[in-house]
């Protein structure tokens, strides 16, 4: 979407970002086969935020890794919704997987877990790689995700502790001149 204003328009650029919203398609050419529970091309047009998810495994937050493929596979989806949550964005936000099993046997109980936390349209793009081991002793997969937000969706943190750091350089700045008269 572009954004057009006239020149007598005066609107402030915490406007425009809530004006001005991000699209996202999903699509399957006809060209191509269709993909067994994700889209083969998805476009993200700007403004908007990009989001990269670190690869995360099947560990729970005290560090503990099952043997069983499908609890860590759930606990891996746990993780994603968690570092998703943590900038206001949901398993509707991602465009990206990137999968990595140690063998390819376990694709059909991944597909199963995959698709307990997605609806059933706008799957995201997807790549399933078969590894031969992870960093972690132990792991069975591991999963990095990309996800695309609408600026206007911005979690308040990070600007909070942003304007705080300009605040801060501001006093700064006045006790350095004050200092040089």
């Amino acid at each position: 979407m572009v954004l057009r204003l006239s020149p007598q328009t005066a609107v402030s650029r915490d406007r425009q970002e809530e004006i001005a919203v991000s699209e996202t398609r999903f699509i399957n050419p006809d060209a191509l086969q269709k993909p067994p529970g994700y889209t083969h091309v998805v476009e993200a047009t700007t403004p908007g935020r990009l989001v990269y998810i670190a690869g995360q495994l099947g560990v729970d937050r005290d560090g503990k890794l099952s043997t069983d493929f499908r609890l860590q596979a759930v606990q891996t989806f746990e993780n994603l919704k968690n570092a998703l949550a943590a900038v206001g964005a949901k398993f509707e936000h991602v465009v990206k997987f990137n999968n990595y099993l140690i063998d390819v046997k376990y694709l059909p109980i991944y597909r199963q877990v995959r698709d307990s936390y997605l609806s059933d349209s706008n799957r995201p793009a997807s790549t399933t790689i078969a590894i031969s081991g992870l960093a972690r002793e132990g792991a069975l997969l591991e999963i990095e995700a990309v996800a695309v937000l609408p600026a206007a969706a911005r979690s308040q943190a990070p600007a909070k502790a942003a304007s705080k750091g300009r605040k801060g350089a501001k006093a700064a700045t006045k006790t350095a001149r004050r200092k040089r008269k």
